[in-house]
């Protein structure tokens, strides 16, 4: 019988969202879900998202970009401001929110490719200056504009979505990111861009159109980082200008660069643990001890930089990592048909075991002279 070519590897990241998602909506409608949870969710899978974009551009890519919260700004702000508008007409349901996903993303993307074009001409810091200026000229634009257009300083006022089911909303959304990005990077196109990431020069020569791939993937991930913007709209009832700051950004890298580059699954788990971290100690450290929440949070994400780098864990990191329990649990690919094959190499009788000939020693005798054939007539 013929073994499965299904690849589960490449769907473990769907199908743990699905069931998350599954398990999460069914307690929402059975009401067993506090709104705080259901709120929780709605930050986790607008991280997730805003992850796994950015470690298109860090680690698929190889560029350092500091702006990915100026593009979820932008979405954030055009989107929220045309479901504003489409609320009274249109009522707040999934039409006005698909529109203002739609124009929220495409707006990002915009963005995406006018300050891309000429800042992935740059490597680097120079690159990484660009686009960290980009986010903070973003954010002060709209927090200069008038309180008609985009709320200035005060903010935005933006509809709020029924807080019990948005967050399967936003996790359909992670589906779709996911199905996106991993697709266009087990492409040619993503070959490509890895290819980019490895060695530009040997990827010019190769005949690669490099900053037109550099351009693609900018773009990608800005056009995602806005839908996490119109998503993170609908969580709020205003959107402020003082969200997307410099330090935003830099917690989206650390997601990325914590789950491991180039790891899809690892900014996913990354994004879910940093969240929930951060709400956790918003919580408990309140009042007086809210000073030490940034204090904690830094200290958290050097313990588990450590754990992740340092070569004193290298064993236990490798024992108990996630790919190794899968292995364990995928042990067996054979079904219980394909074990009762005879025909299998592992089971076919052999006259000599292989670990019996690949333990043989051999002895080499002392050889003689032949006796001359005369002396052996004689005999």
């Amino acid at each position: 019988m013929k073994r499965s070519n299904i690849k589960w590897k490449h769907y473990i990241s769907y199908i743990a969202i699905a069931v998350v998602t599954i398990i999460f909506s069914v307690l929402a409608m059975v009401g067993a879900l506090p709104q705080s949870s259901a709120f929780l969710l709605e930050k986790v899978a607008i991280s997730i998202i805003l992850a796994v974009s950015l470690s298109l551009v860090v680690g698929f890519l190889g560029e350092l970009s500091l702006g990915h919260a100026g593009f979820m700004c932008v979405g954030a702000y055009l989107g929220g401001k045309v479901a504003a508008l489409l609320v009274p007409t249109l009522g707040n349901g999934i039409v006005t929110l698909l529109i203002s996903l739609i124009v929220g993303g495409i707006c990002a993307g915009i963005c995406g490719f006018i300050i891309g074009l000429p800042a992935l001409r740059l490597k680097g810091d120079y690159l990484a200056i660009t686009t960290l200026a980009f986010g903070e000229i973003i954010r002060t634009i709209f927090q200069n504009t008038s309180s008609e257009s985009f709320g200035g300083a005060i903010g935005l006022p933006t509809p709020r979505f029924d807080k019990k089911y948005f967050f399967i909303i936003c996790f359909v959304m992670v589906l779709i990111t996911l199905v996106v990005i991993q697709n266009l990077i087990r492409s040619k196109h993503g070959r490509a861009i890895t290819a980019i990431r490895d060695n530009e020069i040997a990827a010019r020569v190769t005949g690669i159109n490099v900053t037109r791939y550099k351009l693609t993937g900018f773009i990608v991930a800005a056009v995602f980082a806005g839908l996490a913007g119109v998503l993170f709209s609908y969580t709020q009832s205003n959107v402020s200008s003082s969200t997307f700051t410099y330090n935003y950004s830099i917690e989206i890298l650390v997601m990325v660069v914590l789950g491991g580059m180039g790891s899809i699954n690892g900014s996913i788990i990354a994004a879910a643990l940093i969240t929930y971290l951060n709400t956790e100690l918003s919580t408990v450290l309140t009042g007086d001890l809210a000073v030490l929440k940034d204090l904690v949070y830094a200290l958290i994400l050097i313990l588990i930089v450590i754990y992740n780098n340092s070569p004193m864990f290298k064993n236990v990191r490798e024992k108990y990592n996630l790919s190794t329990l899968l292995h364990r649990l995928t042990k067996n690919r054979f079904t219980k048909g394909e074990t009762d094959d005879t025909g299998r190499w592992d089971v076919v009788p052999t006259k000599i075991k292989m670990d019996a000939l690949l333990s043989t020693d051999f002895v080499v005798n002392e050889i003689t002279p032949d006796k001359p054939k005369e002396e052996e007539n004689h005999e």
